[in-house]
This record gives structure tokens, C-alpha cells and sequence, in this order.
């Protein structure tokens, strides 16, 4: 039995009698760029997330990079993260001027230790960057108040997290900013890239879009360097036939997770949630002083999974001038001993329990 990590042909399969006539609808409209499409996406999507604006761009990255741009991130400016995530949460301050701060992370939800981060901030910190890893919200409150206390914003990386809830709040609607990305992974995602960029503040609204459109505010005059980054409308036609059912996708995944936490707690470390938010499981991963054996023997079975990150950011070459000396053991030890399995929501129950078997016997 073959178990594919995430299964976008059955998830096409069910979606497809919608979406190929609407994709076609669009492209005899011609509206390619900018279209009804986008239009409505964009409103559809901040009103699911609670915000009164949604500002669709290129990709997740694109999401951040704007997003930093947009509080007026530069050089000599710090931003506190996680190096628990994607490099593009970090390699985006950066691309700005800015330096990344990585503080370590809870050993239990893989979050940003909040104890670490209220003792990384300095003069020079300009903003705080939360990822809600796998799909958990971070405790957001108090990173909130430290932000207030110290005239800090707070961007959500919200990339795994679309759909997910967090005092009474959708995620990445919470802070200044949210940022999000489409990524086929994701659990809303599209059939290629693209991303989206929230908030319920006119001003950064308004900055965020001319940032995102060449820096113009008027066409053809061009106020600040800005990006050509936007989602097209076939992206928009898909991601709207998506959203309405991401509750469901989302539902799926936590009934998977479940199972896995059930049959699996005996054998390895299971997700841990910790009850300030609701946990939508982009990965549900483990941590196995086995890992590598659990991997091998699934691998051999034909079952896919992945370790989601095999080295943390402050070990990577690109960060090694800067961070070369930065010590971080529980995002260290985590690296060494995580491993994610398979939770599309097309999953079978059947192929969840035969995951199951194969970790049992690997892990013995």
C-alpha cells in the first residue's frame, strides 16, 4: 500500500467538477491579472479570517517580505522569530536590511519559547515574528502585550495555520499583520503559488497594496520600490472553490491526527496541543529517538514522510557569519528526532492505521 504524503490527486478528483468549468469561465473573460476573481477571493477570504482587508500576492514569501516592508523594516532594525520553520520567515528580514533574531522554542508545541523571546528584545528590536508551526496557534497574547509594552508590531507567520483558531480569532488576524501562503501543501492551497496578506488596519492595508503593485498608487507613478507580486485568476478561481471547504479539509485533518495520537502515544512522542488554540494540523509530526529507523522502515513500505526541518535556521550556511555561534539545544534536539507523517485530508482511515503498524513495529 502505497501512502502518499499529501494526496492532491484524490483532493482534484473531488474538486474537479467545479473548478475546470469555473477555470474555464476565466479564461474566456480574459481578465488575467487583477480579475473578479481576485477581487472576490480577497473579500471572501478576509471575511472567513475576521479582517477588513486581504491583500493577495505571489506567495507566502512575497506575504512577508511585503508585510516587513510595510511596518518600515530596514537596517540597523531587528526582528525576534523561530528558527523552527521555513527559511523564508528569516531570509525575508534579511532581504530587508534587518537582521533575524532566533530565539528557541517550547520543547512540547515546537513554538517560540515566549520566556526567550520577552529576553531577546533590545532597543533595536522592531518587530516580532510568531510561526504557528504544523498548524498550532502560538499564545499570541502575550507576545501582544510585549509588543504594546515595548512599541513593537506583531506579523503572524500564518503559512501552516490558514484556518485555525485562537481567541475567538481566525489565525493570523490576531496581530498587526497576518501572513499567509497558498503553497499546494497547504491546507488551503492552490494549483501552483500564491499568498495572501491580512489586516484590520486602513493604513497598512493601503501600504501593503502599492507595495505589492510596483509601489504605485497611482498608474504609472511609482512612490516607494515596491514588487510586481500578485495572484492571478485562475489561482483565485481555485482558491475560492477551496475555501469553502476549508473547515472540512481542516476537520479531516484533526480526526487523522487523532488517530494517530490514539494508536501511536504507547511508542512515540505525539503532538502535544496546549489549549490556547485549535490545531489544524498542516503536519502532524512526531519526535522518536528512532526517527531515522521509523523512517527507513516506512520508506520501505512505501509510505511517505518527511522531517520538517532537518537543520534549523541558525545552522544554515546562509545565516553562518551571523549566527555561526548561536546555541539553540531544544530546536537543535528537535531537528534531530522529528519526523512528520501523511495528513491529507483524503487519507483513509485504512492507510492511517497501516502508518500506524509500520511506526509500532519500527519502534519496538
Amino acid at each position: 500500500m502505497n501512502i502518499p504524503m499529501l494526496d492532491l490527486k484524490a483532493e482534484y478528483a473531488l474538486l474537479k467538477d467545479e473548478i475546470e468549468p469555473a477555470v474555464c469561465a476565466a479564461l474566456a473573460a480574459c481578465q488575467y491579472i487583477g480579475g473578479p476573481n481576485v477581487k472576490a477571493f480577497e473579500a471572501e477570504a478576509a471575511a472567513y479570517a475576521g479582517v477588513k482587508h486581504g491583500i493577495s500576492c505571489a506567495s507566502g514569501t512575497d506575504a512577508l517580505l511585503i508585510a516587513l516592508r510595510a511596518i518600515g523594516l530596514g537596517p540597523g532594525d531587528e526582528v525576534i522569530t523561530t528558527p523552527f520553520t521555513f527559511v523564508a520567515t528569516a531570509s525575508t528580514v534579511v532581504m530587508c536590511g534587518a537582521t533575524p533574531v532566533f530565539v528557541d522554542i517550547d520543547p512540547r508545541t515546537f513554538n517560540l519559547d515566549l520566556e526567550q523571546v520577552a529576553k531577546a528584545i533590545t532597543p533595536k528590536t522592531k518587530a516580532i515574528v510568531p510561526v504557528h508551526i504544523f498548524g498550532q496557534p502560538v499564545h499570541l497574547a502575550p507576545l501582544k502585550a510585549l509588543c504594546e509594552k515595548h512599541g513593537l508590531k506583531l506579523i503572524e507567520d500564518a503559512a501552516q495555520s490558514f484556518g485555525a483558531d485562537y481567541a475567538g480569532r481566525k489565525s493570523g488576524a490576531y496581530g498587526d499583520i497576518g501572513c499567509t501562503s497558498f503553497y499546494p501543501s497547504k491546507n488551503l492551497s492552490a494549483f501552483g503559488d500564491g499568498g495572501l496578506i491580512i489586516t484590520d488596519s486602513d493604513a497598512l492595508a493601503a501600504e501593503l497594496r502599492v507595495l505589492a503593485s510596483h509601489g504605485s498608487r497611482v498608474r504609472y507613478h511609482h512612490h516607494v520600490l515596491g514588487y510586481n507580486s500578485r495572484l492571478d485568476e485562475i489561482q483565485a478561481v481555485i482558491l475560492r472553490a477551496k475555501l469553502k471547504r476549508l473547515d472540512g479539509f481542516n476537520a479531516r485533518r484533526r480526526e487523522i491526527a487523532a488517530t494517530y495520537s490514539r494508536l501511536l502515544a504507547e511508542v512515540v512522542e505525539t503532538p502535544f496541543e496546549d489549549g490556547h488554540g485549535r490545531h489544524v494540523y498542516h503536519q502532524y509530526t512526531i519526535l522518536s529517538d528512532r526517527r531515522d529507523a521509523i523512517q527507513k522502515a516506512l520508506t520501505e513500505a512505501g509510505i511517505a514522510c518527511a522531517v520538517y526541518y532537518p537543520v534549523p535556521l541558525h545552522q544554515q550556511e546562509m545565516f553562518a557569519a551571523t549566527h555561526g555561534s548561536v546555541k539553540l539545544p531544544v530546536t537543535e534536539r528537535t531537528a534531530q528526532r522529528c519526523l512528520s507523517l501523511p495528513i491529507s485530508p483524503m487519507l483513509q482511515d485504512a492507510q492511517v492505521e497501516r502508518v500506524c503498524e509500520v511506526i509500532r513495529d519500527a519502534a519496538k
